[in-house]
């Protein structure tokens, strides 16, 4: 008798849904479009920009630009790009839709989840960020539009283990170009623009700044 109680016991638990194997999720990139793009902020001419589709178990999720960059095994980051409503409010006829460059995004192969990621004071259009292991290095401009700001950034971190001002927003984001990496030791250089340059040694969990002393001796 308690043998067959066991038996039933086995079965029942093996037949709850609770206990059913988790469904896989399928994310992959789609093909390549190109589209015309222009700041909001420019009368400059549109430029030719290629985006591609994110894909979560065949639905789209979002729009990326530029290539994604492999966290881990599991994850991944993308940058984002979307279409923003640009008629006017007294404007008739069908919405007239811009796009535009975004934040950048978090992936997560095995869940299927895609969410935003938060790069403080970084601006979609002018800064150029450059991954290295779970670490983000760009400039950016503080929210007064005031100063030229370096940062590094680590995935899962709430604050910047890097956040410097450098320079006058006059000066452009654009002077600084995209940050250069190196490993053994991990550091990172900013070339705010081509007179000046900051390298900095990143540490775990803090950044310290290299003189050109330093440098120089090989350290």
């Amino acid at each position: 008798m308690r043998r067959a109680v066991g038996i039933l016991v086995c079965v029942a638990l093996v037949s709850l849904p609770g206990k059913a194997a988790p469904k896989p999720h399928v994310v992959a990139l789609g093909r390549w479009t190109t589209i015309s793009w222009r700041d909001q902020d420019s009368e400059a001419k549109p430029v030719q920009l290629k985006i591609r589709p994110l894909y979560v178990d065949g639905r789209t999720k979002e729009f990326t630009i530029g290539a994604p960059h492999e966290v881990t095994e599991r994850t991944f980051v993308v940058q984002r790009s979307y279409r923003l409503n640009d008629s006017l409010p007294q404007q008739p006829g069908p919405t007239q839709w811009q796009w535009q460059r975004g934040g950048w995004l978090l992936v997560d192969r095995v869940s299927g989840k895609v969410q935003p990621l938060a790069l403080p004071e970084f601006d979609p259009d002018s800064s150029a960020v450059n991954w290295y292991r779970d670490y983000a290095a760009y400039c950016g401009t503080s929210e007064d539009g005031q100063k030229l700001i370096a940062l590094v950034v680590q995935v899962g971190r709430r604050k910047p283990l890097l956040k410097k001002a450098v320079g006058e927003s006059n000066e452009s984001p654009q002077t600084c170009g995209q940050p250069l990496w190196e490993r053994n030791p991990v550091r990172v250089t900013f070339e705010i623009t081509p007179a000046q340059k900051l390298m900095f040694a990143v540490k775990s969990r803090a950044v310290d700044a290299i003189t050109s002393e330093e440098t120089e001796g090989g350290n």
